[in-house]
């Protein structure tokens, strides 16, 4: 079907689903409404999936010649980066203050944070000649400077913990045992706001005509000029995102005197040009199409990724299968069981701190809306796509930097 078509199917293509009796009925509506859109050609839902902004969080969705704006979502390229080192997690105890003043003097968070003007960072992604692309694209380029090093609100954090490997891993190139690590989640902050909210308004002034229950799932074909900028403003978001991410870990490292061994990181809001097995009846044996990942990891098979759960509770590095019906994807973390609005009417701030304090967690900020009973148990969520992923490493927080204003934010 052409991607100049505004009129949506009657019924949605099927799809899969992981972890469905976790997962509530307006993330399925809102699921079932991008699989109607004329340039879809197949999806998931994995099982962390909740309500989001036209694409649910942990919706994955293939399209043709077409990319959505939204269905990338607003903090374009949000990622997690985790860095292991050689020391053992003891040393975060023994030397507290200085871990903690680390996060602290290192990192900035909040909606609109930047660093003053000589406390910003240096780094190659700032001569990126993407940044004159476009006017839009030029005017950005001052925030992104500010912002460079910086962290957003919400579910945002950078926290030190213990990353325990029950295997020696070749791939990886660590041998079994339990090492320090340092784990930050965060994307391309102001820039890719900005970018999401400018085509998102684009897209939905090229489809006037666009039935009102996908409205926020306009598109942008990949043949036209909006398209085709879009396309670079997304992938320049998320080399900054990955830079943002490299400036924190250096940071913070550098200030306790350490060097990782290891990284891995994953964008999990973003589009990727990928090839898929064409339907019968198609010249080819696959097709290239484009692929949203909104608040899900890419799991190719032999791809790494790591997927959090809540500020107290664990997180895990894992290493995809490659399972075509997923879209090569798995969570991006444990995922909202409870609204924001719900979390701060129900959650007290004596009912978190215990839960931290059993599993012996120091927080830094963070408003009650990221209590861990907000989110759904990780080890469920895991469990659920026991097919997707190989779990390689479990991560447990001990020290955990947060936004403390609760503001809003999306995965």
């Amino acid at each position: 079907m052409s991607v100049y078509e505004n009129e949506i199917r009657a019924i949605p293509l099927p799809y899969r689903v992981w972890g469905a009796e976790q997962i509530d009925e307006q993330s399925l509506a809102q699921m079932n409404a991008a699989m109607r859109l004329p340039i879809s050609v197949a999806g998931a839902l994995m099982p962390d999936a909740h309500v989001g902004y036209g694409l649910p969080i942990g919706g994955v969705l293939a399209t043709e010649d077409a990319v959505i704006p939204y269905a990338v979502g607003v903090d374009i390229a949000c990622r997690v980066r985790l860095s292991v080192f050689p020391q053992s997690p003891i040393v975060i105890k023994q030397k507290a203050g200085q871990f903690k003043n680390a996060l602290i003097e290192n990192t900035r968070f909040g909606a609109g944070k930047i660093w003053g003007k000589h406390e910003r960072a240096e780094h190659d992604v700032l001569d990126d000649p993407d940044w004159t692309a476009t006017r839009f694209l030029a005017s950005l380029k001052d925030k992104a400077y500010e912002q460079l090093g910086t962290s957003g609100s919400g579910n945002h954090f950078v926290d030190w913990g213990s990353l325990r490997l029950e295997q020696d891993d070749e791939q990886l190139g660590l041998k079994a045992g339990e090492y320090l690590a340092l784990l930050s989640h965060s994307g391309s902050r102001g820039v890719g706001f900005k970018i999401a909210n400018h085509y998102s308004e684009v897209a939905m002034k090229l489809h006037p005509n666009l039935d009102k229950a996908v409205r926020h799932l306009a598109w942008l074909p990949l043949d036209w000029n909006e398209g085709q900028e879009y396309w670079i403003a997304m992938e320049l978001a998320g080399r900054f995102a990955a830079a943002n991410h490299e400036v924190i870990h250096k940071r913070v490292a550098k200030a306790v005197g350490l060097k990782p061994l290891y990284s891995v990181e994953n964008h999990h809001n973003f589009a990727w040009k990928e090839r898929i097995p064409a339907p019968s009846g198609f010249a080819e044996p696959d097709r290239e199409v484009i692929v949203h990942r909104k608040g899900a990891t890419p799991a190719g098979k032999g791809v790494m990724g790591f997927i959090p759960g809540s500020m107290a509770d664990p997180g895990f590095l894992v290493r995809g299968k490659g399972v075509i019906e997923s879209l090569n994807s798995a969570a991006h973390g444990a995922g909202r069981q409870m609204s924001r609005t719900a979390a701060l009417k129900s959650i007290t701030k004596t009912e978190r701190d215990r839960y931290l304090k059993e599993r012996d967690v120091t927080l830094i900020g963070a408003g009650l809306d990221e209590s861990p009973q907000a989110y759904k148990p990780i080890e469920v969520v895991i469990a659920a796509q026991s097919d997707l992923i190989e779990i390689i490493g479990k991560f447990k927080p001990v020290m955990v930097r947060m936004d403390g204003t609760g503001s809003k934010a999306e995965d």
